[in-house]
């Protein structure tokens, strides 16, 4: 897949406050009809994604928080505009769950399945807490991501627990680390609390989600 180099700003601003629930699959054969675009959302248990997906949404409950990390064990999907052709998924969460080994391997096998095999898939968010990111699981969706020469966002969670400087430094850090993808890799700060970086986020998925014009 080449990228896309055209500006954000040229592609259609789509209102994801319109964002409502869909369906959830346990496995990729019972995910909604494989047509239209959609942009996953995937990160470790305690990364802050689904508060990400709150703020970037304006709603408080769309998608989940929990205290126990790692509770959804669904992909679950979400339309955007009324419709659903236009999506946004929340992936399982993975890591610190206090689930049998055999689980976390079956959630491996299914989220591999869905990144492999989803052809409606233009893009992933990968969120990382600033404070320890590129974790093996961040590695691991890297490289499901690199076979399929798919774009990532990756979204620096939590920056509000930094100061601006030590926040930047991890910014700066992660790109660094991940210049060799650096065409296909994007990387930003933000915080959920503190609602920054939301318009940067719009603003990437916006260019993925944008529908063919046959659609």
């Amino acid at each position: 897949m080449s990228t896309m180099t055209e500006s954000p700003a040229s592609f259609p601003a789509l209102n994801y406050t319109t964002a409502r629930f869909l369906t959830s699959a346990p496995t990729l054969a019972q995910c909604p009809e494989d047509s239209g675009t959609e942009v996953a959302f995937a990160g470790r248990s305690n990364a802050g994604k689904s508060s990400a997906i709150n703020a970037l949404t304006h709603q408080k409950a769309l998608a989940r928080t929990s205290r126990t990390p790692g509770r959804t064990q669904l992909i679950n999907y979400f339309g955007l505009m009324n419709g659903t052709s236009q999506r946004l998924v929340d992936l399982p969460g993975y890591g610190y769950a206090k689930v049998p080994e055999a689980v976390k391997l079956e959630w491996q096998h299914h989220l591999a399945g869905y990144l492999r095999g989803r052809h409606t898939l233009r893009g992933l968010v990968l969120l990382m807490d600033v404070r320890h990111p590129l974790t093996e699981f961040d590695q691991m969706m890297l490289g499901f991501a690199d076979e399929r020469e798919m774009p990532v966002h990756i979204l620096l969670t939590k920056a509000d627990k930094l100061k601006k400087g030590p926040a930047n430094a991890s910014l700066q850090k992660v790109r660094s680390q991940l210049r060799e993808w650096e065409d296909l890799v994007s990387v930003q700060l933000f915080s959920a609390l503190k609602k920054d970086g939301i318009t940067t986020l719009s603003q990437r998925l916006d260019q993925w989600l944008a529908l063919p014009k046959d659609i």
